[in-house]
Formats: structure tokens, sequence, C-alpha cells
């Protein structure tokens, strides 16, 4: 049997790992991993050499600068630029290696701020992005259309795959720099452990999210990686080869912060800082393409609640201090 060579790029992350073990026990292949220390993503000569040597049959780009709006925020420049080096670097040295099929794990943020609920994959750049995460946005939108200018130029098969927000095993549970999930999953579990009398969450509660368990997020970038050229083809227009993925359902910021409350077990009241930004009012994207072509989540929000929290026990020792 030959082995299909795969490399996933950001292998250590939250969806990288997520799909490496997916991938790992299939007797058909054969991952090709490499940490930070071992490739620099953003040395082009790196990246190139490594393509050149290794003899990749697929990727799956899912590796990212991340965070949540606090980092955003803060950190624009490296946002902007650290995502567009990695994607251009990764997908262009795929393409001079001949490697003919790529996946590019983007974000739901590519989609303007007021767009049209729920969010079809054609919104894209029909409106102004969130200011908030617009740099990353960018940089999300500068990868999509390397894959597409690849497609068009050079018959390559790369395809696009945009997530709504994910949470579960190795996020991020910075106190600020992590996304709402993991930010309050860390901050009810600490007023728990603590007997604080309330917790402080940022916005008003009102603005509707949508979240993906990163399990299904794996599965899902597998299926639409391995989906038949034709069929896939048949289902994307030329100058939209990106897919959303998702559950199709929301809730509010206040509505989740209120399960993560019941799920750690925290008793104490939750206030709402109005005076902190709420970013885009509703984010939950059209996954009628997925659907059609085969795919449904499976992990429920409460029950991928849960089995987070009890990683995230087993794990604490890495998120201390």
């Amino acid at each position: 049997m030959t082995k299909k060579r795969i490399f996933i790029a950001g292998h250590r992350g939250m969806v990288g790992s997520a799909i490496a073990r997916q991938l790992a026990p299939r007797e058909d292949v054969e991952l090709v991993l490499r940490g930070r220390d071992e490739l620099n993503l953003l040395d082009s000569a790196a990246v190139h050499a490594f393509f050149a040597e290794e003899g990749i049959d697929q990727v799956y780009l899912a590796a990212a600068k991340v965070g949540g709006i606090v980092a955003n925020n803060t950190y624009p420049a490296d946002f902007i630029y650290e995502n567009m080096m990695i994607e251009s670097n990764i997908i262009h040295a795929a393409h001079v290696n001949n490697v003919n099929k790529l996946l590019f794990l983007g974000s739901s943020c590519i989609y303007p701020k007021l767009a049209h609920q729920p969010m079809k994959e054609s919104e894209l750049l029909q409106g102004q992005l969130e200011p908030t995460n617009e740099p990353y946005a960018i940089a999300k939108i500068a990868g999509i259309k390397l894959c597409e200018s690849y497609n068009r130029q050079y018959q390559r098969d790369y395809r696009s795959v945009m997530p709504t927000n994910l949470y579960g095993p190795y996020d991020n549970f910075h106190p600020s720099n992590s996304h709402v999930i993991p930010a309050l999953l860390r901050r009810f579990h600490e007023a728990r452990i603590q007997e604080a009398p309330e917790v402080a969450v940022w916005g008003s509660g009102n603005p509707m999210r949508e979240f993906l368990h990163v399990d299904d997020m794996a599965a899902a970038s597998i299926h639409v990686m391995e989906l038949d050229a034709e069929v896939w083809q048949e289902n994307t227009e030329p100058m939209l080869s990106h897919i959303n993925v998702g559950t199709g359902v929301d809730c509010t910021i206040r509505e989740l912060a209120e399960t993560l409350a019941r799920v750690v077990g925290y008793k104490g009241r939750i206030v709402f800082d109005a005076s902190k930004p709420d970013g885009t009012p509703r984010k939950l994207l059209d996954v009628s393409r997925l659907h059609s072509l085969g795919w449904y989540h499976e992990i429920g929000l409460e029950a991928g609640l849960a089995s987070t929290y009890a990683w995230f026990l087993e794990h604490q020792d890495r998120f201390r201090g």
C-alpha cells in the first residue's frame, strides 16, 4: 500500500492536533509533522527546502497566529504579517513542489460585520469587516484568494474551509489573549475555586455566536479534503472555492456564559460590562453547502463544553501563571 504523505502545518495547535489525531490511525496515511523549533513557517527558504526534501502529497494548512478581541486589538501588525507570511510560504512552496491537494483553514471573521445572516459563502467582500479583527480577517481572505489564484492559473486543487468559532482540547486558555469560551471557562473555574461572588463578562451579553467543537472541525476538514474533485467542483463556483463549516445554530454570549457556569459548577453572579466592546452583533454561518456534501456536526454545545472542561482539569499545570 502506498501511503499518502500528509503535512499538517500547525499540528500542535488546537485544530491541527485534532486533524492529526483523526488521521494518525489510518493505514493509508503517513503524517509529516514539524514543530516551530524544527521548521519556522515564517522563513520562506526553510519552507521551500522542507517541501523539496519531503515529497509531500497533501497539506492541511492549520498553522496561524490566533487570539481573541484583546489580542487582535493589541497586536494587529503581528496578526496580519505572520498569517500572510505563513500561508504565502506554504501555498507557494506546495505549488512549486507539485503538491496538488491543499486545504487552507480560514475563519468566519472574513465576512462583513453586518453580513446577511446566516452568512453564505457569497457574503465574502460584500461589506466592511469588524474593526477589532480586520488585520487577521484580511490575512485569511488573502489565503482564500491565494488558493483560488493557484487553482485558476495552475489548475491546482487547493480548497478552503471557513470554520465558525472553535473550542476544545489544546485551546489557548490565556485569561486575556484567548477566545471567549476558553477565557470564560478559565474565569469561571478560578471563580469557583476562589468562591468569588461574581464574574465579569465583557460586553452586553447580547451578541450571538455559533460554536463548533474542534473534533467536529477536524472531521469536516478531512471530509472536504477527500471529496472527489468532480463533486467539489460541481458544488463550487470558480471564484468561490471556500466552504463554511459550522453547526448552523447560535446562542447569545449571555446564554453561553450561563451554560459555562453550569458546566463548571460556578454559583455566583454573572455581570456583563457593557463598556467593553461587543464585536460583531451576530455571526451565524449558512452551512447548507456543507450539508449538501454529506457532513453534519455531531457534538452538541453543552456536551462539548463539558468534555472541554474535563480536558482543562486534566491539563491544568500547563495553564498556571
